[in-house]
């Protein structure tokens, strides 16, 4: 029988095999990560809170369209006849909670040139295409939009399909086209600003953007918010970026028309993620992408966001770095995939080590022992107090951070109703990063080895890094998106019943009620 002091016995054994010198490199390497993520936030904060400064400046000095354009000339009607024509194109999947409030922040751009909007859907049996054809009526006289119908994907994500059915839709004299993912809050002046990049430096390949996920409670959203946070580190740079978001891609549409470095028939043949093939590309044509510091978009996550829906989210997140189109790209996924791996348990097992000493002290304490008797090794505490420094440091960068970009996002819309950081519940903050760096490993080595993925429904298999082969069945498939909670089924040939349309009312109230989206 396992007896008290045979627990205790293993108990202090833990604690001073957590002391030993691998043990001494395994804390120490905790606290560098925790403070590069905390040096790494803090420049982004910098990046983000320079143009809020400039914002403001340029408030007090009587331009108080800064959210729209740096130079109030910008708005003259003389530049806003000339602006070029921009193809806006969004594949759809299901309708949820919160797609009206997005659609609708995207078609009423302030954008004063040439403006269309082609929203894509794979069938009308998906509840966005009659969700979408309702919303589009209400502003049929002022939006040039149209819902096309894309039908099913055979070599390729049905995504990357529905994105290049719309490229092919889009006018003659279109010069840039933008991929906006549904999910996504635009702000007024976003794709101004995306245009207005691309006209100064004609260079750039495609210019991208990143979403400030709004947490809705739950921890499988914290989870999400976490995980998307280190990430946004490589937007905040305020121009050259390596990374790439598929949400938000603005690129001239001439790429598109002459396939330019094979960037269509790469999509098109095989390919699975939209963002990680072009950068790919991208890279092997040392062409630039660029992030400018207002391109950070509100992201409001489900409200019923379950863990499940998580953990399915984080599957499709580490399956794109089974997809490649060359051998270097081969070589760069496994090179994340090592390095975000060994990163992420070397997060955690600091934490775990932290734990067993904390308990044995604990215990010594009930037992009515003194610390001094040497029987817990006093460098576990210290050690403890270290790592509970750097996580504080670490916490309150990224407070640091999000509170920046919420203030950001709110000079940017300030017609919408402000965003706040007064629900961010900071304890399920800390338990998500080390729930989320837990279960990476777990889901990339899974995702290696089933080579396999169910995304919205459908199965897509990869082989040398290509799909190769799709299966469909909604019997199987899920009923909901991961991060929208959006119904991805309705009825063929017409409008959907009960479920739409209380989906579709309480789209309506939250769109009316401002604080729905007080986060």
């Amino acid at each position: 029988m396992w007896s008290s002091d045979s627990f205790d016995a293993l108990l202090f054994a833990a604690s001073r095999a957590c002391c030993s010198s691998m043990a001494y490199f395994i804390q120490i390497q905790g606290f560098c990560i925790c403070l590069l993520l905390a040096l790494g936030w803090a420049l982004a904060s910098y990046v983000r809170n320079k143009e809020i400064r400039r914002m403001k400046e340029s408030v007090k000095r009587g331009h108080h369209f800064a959210f729209l354009c740096h130079d109030i000339n910008e708005l003259e009607h003389s530049n806003q006849v000339n602006l070029p024509r921009v193809s806006v194109v969004m594949p759809l999947k299901g309708f949820g909670e919160h797609n009206l409030h997005n659609w609708r922040s995207q078609i009423t751009s302030l954008y004063g040139g040439p403006l269309e909007f082609i929203f894509v859907v794979e069938s009308t049996e998906d509840p966005a295409y009659h969700a979408v054809s309702r919303l589009l009526k209400e502003y049929k006289d002022d939006v040039e939009a149209i819902v096309v119908v894309a039908g099913l994907s055979t070599t390729c994500s049905q995504k990357i399909h529905n994105q290049l059915v719309g490229v092919n839709k889009m006018q003659k004299d279109t010069k840039y086209v933008l991929f906006l993912d549904d999910d996504v809050s635009l702000h007024p002046g976003s794709i101004g600003a995306l245009t207005t990049e691309m006209e100064k430096n004609p260079d750039i390949f495609i210019q991208t953007g990143y979403p400030l996920d709004l947490p809705s409670g739950s921890l499988g959203s914290y989870c999400i918010y976490e995980y998307h946070m280190p990430c946004s580190m490589g937007f905040a740079t305020g121009g050259k970026t390596f990374f790439l978001w598929g949400g938000c891609m603005m690129m001239h549409a001439d790429d598109f028309r002459t396939d330019r470095h094979g960037l269509v028939s790469g999509l098109r043949d095989g390919g699975y993620s939209d963002d990680m093939t072009l950068a790919a590309i991208a890279k092997a044509n040392e062409r630039l992408i660029t992030s400018p510091p207002v391109a950070v978009f509100p992201h409001p996550l489900a409200s019923d966001l379950s863990f499940g829906r998580y953990w399915n989210y984080l599957r499709k997140q580490t399956f794109v770095l089974e997809s490649y189109t060359t051998k270097f790209n081969w070589l760069m996924n496994r090179a994340l995939f090592s390095f975000h791996c060994y990163a992420s348990w070397g997060f955690v097992a600091p934490y775990i080590m932290a734990g067993v000493h904390v308990a044995a002290a604990l215990r010594l304490y009930f037992k009515g022992y003194s610390f001094g008797e040497a029987t817990l090794p006093c460098t576990g505490l210290r050690f403890v107090g270290g790592l509970a420094t750097c996580t504080v440091i670490e916490l309150l960068s990224m407070w640091n951070l999000t509170r920046i970009e919420v203030q950001l996002c709110n000079l940017l819309s300030p017609e919408a109703p402000p965003l706040s950081l007064a629900s961010y519940n900071w304890c399920l903050v800390f338990i998500a990063m080390v729930v989320d760096n837990f279960l990476y490993p777990v889901s990339a080595i899974r995702s290696h080895l089933s080579q396999s993925i169910n995304w919205s429904g459908i199965r897509y298999h990869l082989k040398d890094g290509k799909v190769h082969k799709i299966e469909r069945s909604k019997d199987k498939g899920p009923k909901f998106t991961d991060l929208g909670g959006k119904h991805l089924y309705g009825k063929k040939g017409g409008s959907n019943n009960y479920s739409f349309l209380l989906s579709l009312s309480r789209s309506f109230a939250q769109w009316w009620q401002p604080k729905k989206y007080d986060v």
